[in-house]
């Protein structure tokens, strides 16, 4: 068994067909295998990463009170600042602070018949300090869209499937999410807990964690493997929706991460790249071959499974992980959800 995640290039999609076609290949092996890879040659401005870790730094340096007034608890779409201890995963208490940043939109009114999911798009909340913040958020959205698309246009050929076949799913309104992050030191001789082990809902992340920092650990054969951060290279995994889509033959892996060594700590942005909320995901239609090899769809820790429409995953995770926001704003949802 490995002991580390494969690395693939991104560049070897431009360097003629047989390099490409070698890169597919890799592409579809460290997703079957692993459900994570090392992505280098991606492309994304190396300047745009300097800014995004620096302006990040600089919104976790302000006062507290003016993070606070960001905080989740205002935002129905659960946007926003989360305090140290603010969010779960898995039921236990995750050991970070982080602000969440969705498409800036306009709130959707809400009607009977309205579905749930439609709760979650809305506008962010942004520091008025710190304007900068929202330009960096913006391009990154953009950056990391382009490459998201292009890994998925990847993905289907190696799968056997028409390039296009994800298109349509993020062409109008895609529901990506950007969370930045900073782990406070916590872990002395006994690792503490940052995030509890968990999947990821959505469709794919990229995760860009500071250089020289570690704390990501990845479930590989019945073991914990480390992810520490690689100059110039995202992390990427695979999400429960592209699991959806091929049945199972590619794999949302169990992940998690545990508190950097005190008196320091690490800033780590996932970027999760997720279709419209009202997508069901298209099921791809797998050679005998693949379709021998495909595990069928895992369930997550709480043993919940993996629904169809992207919207319902979403606001599943939302609901468990920040209980203190659906108790101020969807009540009636709880109470809904609670008689069923």
């Amino acid at each position: 068994m490995s002991s580390s995640l494969p690395i693939l290039d991104f560049s070897r999609l431009d360097a003629g067909a047989d390099e490409a076609a070698a890169f597919r290949a890799d592409l579809l092996r460290a997703t079957h295998e692993v459900g994570f890879f090392y992505l280098v040659g991606h492309g994304v401005d190396r300047e745009l990463i300097d800014d995004l870790l620096n302006v990040s730094r600089r919104f976790f340096e302000l006062p507290t009170d003016e993070k606070l007034k960001l905080e989740n608890v205002h935002s129905p779409q659960f946007r926003g600042y989360t305090r140290v201890g603010g969010e779960l995963t898995h039921g236990d208490v995750d050991w970070r602070e982080q602000i969440d940043i969705g498409p800036e939109r306009d709130a959707v009114e809400l009607t009977p018949g309205t579905p749930d999911y439609w709760r979650l798009e809305g506008p962010n909340l942004w520091p008025e300090s710190l304007p900068e913040l929202q330009q960096v958020a913006e391009r990154w959205n953009d950056e990391l869209s382009r490459v998201s698309l292009r890994l998925l246009r990847a993905w289907a050929l190696a799968l056997g499937a028409p390039e296009d076949s994800f298109d349509e799913a993020f062409a109008d309104k895609p529901f990506a999410l950007t969370k930045i992050v900073r782990y406070p030191g916590e872990s002395g001789a006994e690792r503490k807990q940052g995030v509890g082990a968990h999947r990821d809902g959505g469709v794919l992340t990229l995760l860009l964690v500071e250089p020289g920092k570690e704390g990501l650990q990845v479930e590989y054969g019945g073991e914990w493997i480390d992810a520490p951060s690689i100059p110039g290279a995202f992390v990427v995994n695979i999400g429960e929706m592209l699991e959806l889509a091929t049945g199972g033959y590619l794999k949302a892996t169990l992940h998690k991460v545990f508190s950097p060594p005190i008196g320091s700590d690490r800033i780590s942005v996932p970027f999760f790249f997720n279709p419209a909320l009202d997508t069901v995901m298209p099921r791809l239609e797998l050679s005998p071959e693949l379709a021998a090899s495909a595990r069928g769809l895992s369930v997550d820790p709480t043993n919940s499974p993996i629904l169809d429409t992207y919207g319902d995953n979403a606001l599943r995770y939302r609901l468990r992980a920040h209980p203190n926001v659906a108790e101020i704003h969807h009540q009636d949802l709880l109470a809904r959800r609670a008689s069923a």
